[in-house]
């Protein structure tokens, strides 16, 4: 990584506490803990989402992409986005204005969201749960059986959305990167 100008970066599942004990005694600093949640995709397709509230399209509107860059989503991530062989996005409304936007892709059985991003004006109103439940039904429709996401342990208004949607932790992962 440095040869190319990189910064090193590990990342660590909690398969290798060796390697993390020893990077930590290196100065190598946790970075970005993140959780793996999941569930059968049957439990968010329950309830009908209300009309005109969150619709599956790809390519993404640029209303999509100016939402996402809110968070940080950058063209790196759009990029990466671009080259999912299964995938859409999803555009959300509330208040009759534009509220969220996510990915969404589907790989073997699992379908999962990425960059799931709401509005600060329009959080705290429900909307990302009409996002996700958005994105079981097309993962339902592409023949998955589960729903997955990860998310920054940092992010606490996030983790609860999840854990009240009924998502177990299954698992996660750590970055160590040397400070400055």
């Amino acid at each position: 990584m440095r040869a190319i100008g990189q910064k090193p970066i590990f990342c660590e599942r909690g398969s290798t506490p060796d390697l993390d004990a020893a990077l930590e005694a290196r100065g190598y600093r946790i970075k970005d803990p993140t959780s793996l949640y999941v569930l059968p995709i049957e439990n968010l397709t329950d309830k009908p989402i209300p009309r005109v509230t969150a619709f599956t399209l790809w390519e993404p509107l640029a209303i999509m992409k100016e939402i996402w860059a809110t968070d940080g989503v950058t063209q790196a991530r759009l990029d990466v986005m671009e080259r999912a062989a299964t995938k859409t996005g999803i555009l959300a409304r509330w208040n009759e204005k534009p509220g969220g936007a996510a990915f969404v892709g589907v790989h073997h059985d699992i379908c999962m969201v990425h960059a799931l991003v709401v509005l600060p004006h329009q959080r705290r109103q429900g909307l990302a749960e009409w996002i996700m439940r958005r994105a079981a039904l097309w993962g339902q429709a592409q023949g998955a059986r589960h729903l997955a996401v990860l998310c920054v342990d940092a992010n606490v208004g996030a983790n609860a959305l999840y854990r009240a949607l009924g998502f177990a932790r299954v698992g996660g992962y750590h970055y160590r990167i040397k400070p400055d």
